[in-house]
């Protein structure tokens, strides 16, 4: 065996304890994640997002329950959400044009349509309040031409459905997650929901 021959076959060894250090410096913060991940997948938590979407921007991506608050170039907290069933997802590009605490609620027509028995008792409105289903906070979703979509990322009286596809078109988060993203947000913010 030549020198040359000596020195690869022995540069791997030399570099394997600082690739050990390094992982070691880094496993129990990664492992702190994974644990946090592993108990509530939906809590919020920075992470990586494709870095052409502006920063102060929303993005959320209905078929994983995940919106995204771009925070930094390529960052981004991740909250989990419960979106439309099938039939009333909504998908497009929207401004937040308007943000309220503790908002009243008012059934779209179609709403009671669909199911009088549930939605027809409050066709004229339901005050704000714990009993609310907009929960705590909402971001009104407003197109391009000004208009209100009737499309809400808004808070909620069922945590339990976040992960899950059960509203009428609106995004839904935990209470504490959407006075979180509330106080962020200005009026003007642009959202995009996929």
């Amino acid at each position: 065996m030549n020198r040359r021959q000596i020195l690869m076959l022995s540069l791997p060894l030399l570099a394997a304890p600082s690739l050990a250090l390094a992982q070691g410096q880094t496993a129990p913060a990664a492992a702190a994640a994974a644990a946090q991940t592993r108990r509530d997948p939906y809590a919020p938590t920075e992470v990586a997002i494709r870095p052409d979407f502006e920063v102060g921007s929303i993005v959320v991506v209905s078929k994983d329950f995940f919106l995204y608050h771009v925070i930094a170039p390529g960052r981004a907290i991740r909250y989990g959400v419960a979106v439309g069933t099938a039939e009333l997802v909504w998908k497009g590009r929207a401004t937040v044009g308007r943000k309220t605490e503790w908002p009243s609620w008012t059934p779209t027509p179609a709403m009671i349509k669909r199911k009088p028995e549930q939605y027809g008792k409050w066709a004229d409105g339901m005050p704000g309040g714990p009993t609310n289903p907009l929960g705590a906070r909402a971001l009104y979703l407003y197109d391009a031409k000004g208009n209100d979509t009737s499309i809400r990322i808004h808070g909620t009286t069922e945590p339990n459905s976040i992960g899950r596809a059960v509203s009428n078109g609106c995004i839904r988060m935990r209470n504490e997650a959407v006075m979180d993203l509330y106080e962020q947000v200005p009026q003007g913010t642009p959202v995009y929901v996929y």
